[in-house]
């Protein structure tokens, strides 16, 4: 099963990851990726918002980028809140910029992302998500 991961796999990613991109990063409040970004930032990770249609803009004081590749720092989780139609192209893109893990949402799930994603030696993420996991974790 692509979404049953151990405890274990997901407390090592999120012990070494430091900085995430979230991809379809939102301003509004209400969304669930401006709630995860909040989390993410209270745990002391430095996030990169990624959507074109807020480019330029600030979502929880940090600059929102266009797409992956417009991020200079070094990216070392990509995290997913797009439609699982998207999930391809912004896995190639992850692989490109040398990303180390994929992270999907929940509801979440891209068979083909995940094995293009291993195969280029990333660690897979699915149908989690990160706010939750970090519950489980302090």
């Amino acid at each position: 099963m692509i979404d049953d991961y151990s405890e274990t796999y997901i407390r090592e990613i999120l012990q070494e990851v430091k900085t995430i991109a979230v991809v379809g990063a939102s301003g509004n409040h209400a969304r669930d990726s401006y709630k995860v970004m909040e989390v993410l930032i209270q745990h002391g990770y430095q996030i990169f918002p990624i959507n074109p249609n807020e480019e330029g803009n600030f979502i929880l004081g940090q600059l929102c980028y266009a797409d992956l590749s417009s991020v200079s720092e070094k990216i070392d989780m990509v995290d997913v809140f797009r439609a699982e139609d998207a999930v391809i192209g912004i896995t190639k893109e992850a692989i490109q910029i040398g990303a180390k893990v994929l992270w999907t949402q929940l509801g979440i799930i891209n068979e083909e992302a995940s094995e293009l994603a291993k195969k280029a030696g990333l660690r897979v993420v699915m149908n989690r998500c990160p706010k939750i996991e970090l519950a489980k974790q302090y």
